[in-house]
């Protein structure tokens, strides 16, 4: 099995993980499920009340469309897998090209604290489960040599432009094409039984949607623009913006609309849309949440899109509901002193990754506070920081886009038990 050995002379690879419709005999990874972000917002509990509210809504998208997802929310029928693609050195990441793509450039955001957090990790691999363009990739490569890099990206520009730390880097960098809850089943596949030569040491997620995504027109993603409904960060899922505002009822859109984006006036705008369609672009849906939304309103907050926009891209790549899951096996599969590092950009992911992060701090300690734990909890990680980081005045002058990021991380314990500092 090909794998992140420690002979740095080994040949980087990248590797494509594409979708089946039949799983293949001994395939290690399985395919991306079918249906795999204006303003910096998100990108990737079974139990969290977030997936609950919405089943509702995810009724009605499974009428028109049954597809699978892995941990971000069980929603769609699984399709198959095949073996990944595998080539030595640069591989060209081919898939569905759309008029206007432009250069995939992304300012990573709070790159120097990143870059110290993961410092004092044991040699090993880092996992940056959200790869983008490769900037925080490339920051870590730079500054710590005792680290590799296995960099999980759905989207296809943005492998194609981190393509370069192949050779910029030599022997250090794998990037694999699949959506970041599968990384449990990549890490396994690249690492697998010579995890001891390659520990996973660090996971890294960066939720927010990049610049590039935003910019470029013909994504969907931006309501700024008027471009096709899309806003998929996965071009060959099947899932797209144009199918959730046209497809589903008004209770369906308003629990979207006020579940992943807070919004207050959700059933007015669900109410306008349902009686508008066919909506086909994203200047028309701009314009038909700006009229839903009370004049007063409209002269607070921004954009009066934002927070529908924001909704209907977590509702089409499925965002917050595998969010939870895949936070927890990243910390499972850290080795004691590795350290988990999440970027997020909206209250809905935050609290996600807060509570996730406690739960691990805790062990799941249900003894009331203040009172010694009786009931068996062993922690696995220490916090970092409570509370984490938010960028620097400097950062919110070069990069405005950062303003909404907060940084939470944590550190694998090694013994059970140990008290959190």
């Amino acid at each position: 099995m090909h794998h992140l050995a420690a002979d740095h002379n080994q040949p980087t690879r990248t590797t494509d993980i594409t979708t089946d419709t039949q799983t293949a005999p001994g395939s290690l990874i399985r395919s991306l499920s079918a249906g795999t972000m204006e303003g910096p917002y998100s990108a990737r509990f079974p139990s969290s009340s977030i997936g609950e509210k919405s089943r509702r809504a995810t009724a009605g998208r499974e009428a028109a469309d049954e597809r699978s997802t892995r941990c971000h929310g069980p929603h769609r029928r699984e399709r198959g897998a095949r073996h990944p693609r595998r080539a030595s050195g640069h591989h060209d990441f081919e898939g569905p090209q759309m008029a206007g793509d432009a250069e995939f450039k992304h300012l990573p955001v709070m790159v120097g604290e990143i870059t110290r957090l993961f410092e004092p990790v044991p040699a090993g691999v880092v996992i940056d489960a959200t790869l983008g363009g490769g900037g925080h990739a490339r920051a870590l490569l730079a500054a710590h040599p005792h680290v590799r890099v296995l960099g999980i990206d759905q989207d296809d520009a943005a492998l194609a432009a981190a393509s370069s730390l192949i050779d910029d880097f030599p022997g250090r960098v794998t990037l694999v094409r699949s959506r970041f809850d599968r990384l449990d089943e990549v890490a396994d596949e690249y690492v697998g039984e010579h995890a001891a030569d390659a520990p996973i040491s660090g996971v890294l997620f960066d939720l927010g949607v990049s610049s590039p995504q935003l910019d470029q027109p013909d994504r969907g993603f931006s309501y700024r623009h008027d471009a096709p409904l899309d806003m998929r960060m996965d071009r060959s899922a099947s899932l797209t913006a144009a199918e959730v505002v046209n497809t589903y009822d008004v209770a369906d859109l308003a629990v979207v609309l006020r579940d992943f984006g807070d919004e207050r006036f959700a059933t007015r705008i669900a109410r306008a849309i349902v009686a508008a369609r066919p909506v086909t672009t994203t200047g028309e849906l701009a314009e038909l949440v700006r009229d839903a939304i009370p004049a007063p309103a409209r002269r607070r907050g921004g954009h009066p899109a934002k927070r529908t926009f924001q909704a209907v891209r977590i509702e089409v790549n499925r965002e917050l509901a595998i969010l939870p899951a895949t936070l927890d096996r990243a910390i499972d599969l850290l080795v004691p002193g590795g350290r988990i590092a999440v970027l997020s950009y909206h209250s809905g992911e935050d609290r996600i990754v807060k509570g996730r992060l406690r739960q691990a701090e805790t062990g799941g300690c249900v003894c009331p506070p203040g009172l010694p734990c009786v009931c068996g909890a062993e922690p696995t990680v220490r916090l970092l920081k409570r509370g984490g980081w938010t960028p620097s005045p400097a950062e919110l002058m070069d990069n405005p886009r950062s303003e909404s990021a907060r940084l939470r991380a944590a550190e694998r314990l090694s013994v059970p038990g140990s008290v959190v500092s």
